[in-house]
């Protein structure tokens, strides 16, 4: 099939990214094709290529897209003016709130981390830590001034990033509790996991 009219590059590769977001995710990524992305979109296979010379770059792309829109929204959601708890608080909030509008894109980011190769690779586990240095120096700052009793603070911030991800394979909107209530009881397991002191 043509390019349809009126279509720009701009619009053709945001497309190619939602085709492929949605393929990589259904099928993953080493069974999906670039002609299969095409097809997708309604793209000439060759076309795709104007915009990903490579699968490798469309898959890269995806993941970048995805840790600096993560790393945006957080720096603009982020209050350094709070105490540990109401930090911690907070992130958690963010954290579940802005992942569960993108399962697909946390499904990817995790399952296909491993396909990205050499510089790819390094690229995004940069921006991964980048953002997961953000509730460790919640809780480095929690168990600093006793607010906080956990063990590892490396440790426990991959325990509660793993936690809140798993939202993203269960959560339904027509489920028995609302997301306002799932998020409170998130937020109460957070601080039963650092050792959260109780405010008098």
């Amino acid at each position: 099939m043509a390019r349809r009219a009126g279509s720009n590059g701009a619009e053709t590769a945001e497309k190619l990214r939602n085709a492929a977001l949605e393929l990589f995710a259904r099928s993953g990524y080493a069974a999906v094709s670039m002609r299969a992305i095409a097809a997708e979109t309604g793209v000439q296979a060759g076309a795709i290529y104007n915009h990903f010379p490579t699968k490798q770059d469309l898959l890269n792309d995806l993941l970048h897209v995805h840790m600096e829109t993560l790393l945006s929204s957080w720096e603009g959601a982020e209050d350094l003016e709070l105490a540990p708890p109401a930090a911690l608080e907070n992130f958690v909030r963010f954290h579940i709130r802005y992942h569960l509008t993108r399962s697909r894109e946390v499904f990817i980011s995790y399952m296909e981390l491993r396909s990205l190769e050499g510089e790819n690779f390094s690229a995004i586990e940069a921006l991964r830590r980048k953002y997961e240095s953000f509730p460790r120096a919640i809780l480095e700052r929690g168990a600093s001034d006793g607010s906080f009793d956990i063990i590892d603070p490396q440790v426990t911030t991959m325990a509660i990033i793993a936690m809140l991800n798993g939202m993203t394979t269960w959560f339904r909107d027509n489920g028995r509790l609302s997301l306002d209530e799932i998020e409170a009881i998130y937020v109460r397991l957070v601080a039963r996991l650092v050792g959260q002191k109780k405010e008098d």
